[in-house]
């Protein structure tokens, strides 16, 4: 698996390639956190969607590393969802565990989740399913340019290496 270092450039395609294809008909987005924030926050500008929610889930602890199953942290209450069109958003689906939990619960909410990411992994995924949308499909581990890692960080006005 090679490590692939996107660019800012790399996401704002992405989005614009979701973007065309997920339509404009949801009541609210979700956005998986972390990574589906930045990802979210672009595609909510671009569909004038303002109802946004957040979920609030660990699974990933490094590359390649995750817990047994993925632990919410935070989730909106049900009835936020229920009867409702939920655009879900993340960054990736690699494993696919952490987005299906996510519809899942989106689902025991009464809600009709849509998922959406940027990046999919098929030969990664646990799951016959896929995302409903999603821009590129990859093998590669991937460092986005909001990452910690990414040479296109700076803090404190210096690069991370």
């Amino acid at each position: 698996m090679d490590t692939i270092q996107l660019t800012w450039e790399d996401i704002h395609e992405c989005v614009a390639c979701l973007v065309g294809q997920i339509g404009r008909d949801y009541d609210c987005m979700l956005v998986v956190t972390r990574g589906g924030l930045v990802p979210a926050c672009l595609i909510s500008e671009q569909l004038d969607l303002r109802n946004i929610l957040a979920a609030a889930v660990m699974f990933y602890t490094g590359v390649d590393r995750t817990l047994q199953s993925p632990i919410f942290l935070q989730f909106p209450s049900d009835p936020l969802l229920a009867g409702k069109k939920v655009l879900v958003i993340d960054d990736v689906w690699d494993s696919g565990k952490t987005i299906t939990a996510v519809k899942q619960r989106v689902v025991e909410a009464q809600g009709q989740p849509t998922i959406a990411v940027l990046h999919y992994k098929p030969a990664r995924s646990h799951f016959a399913e896929r995302p409903d949308f999603w821009a590129r499909e990859t093998g590669d581990w991937l460092i986005y340019p909001w990452d910690p890692r990414s040479k296109y960080v700076q803090v404190r006005g210096a690069s991370v290496p």
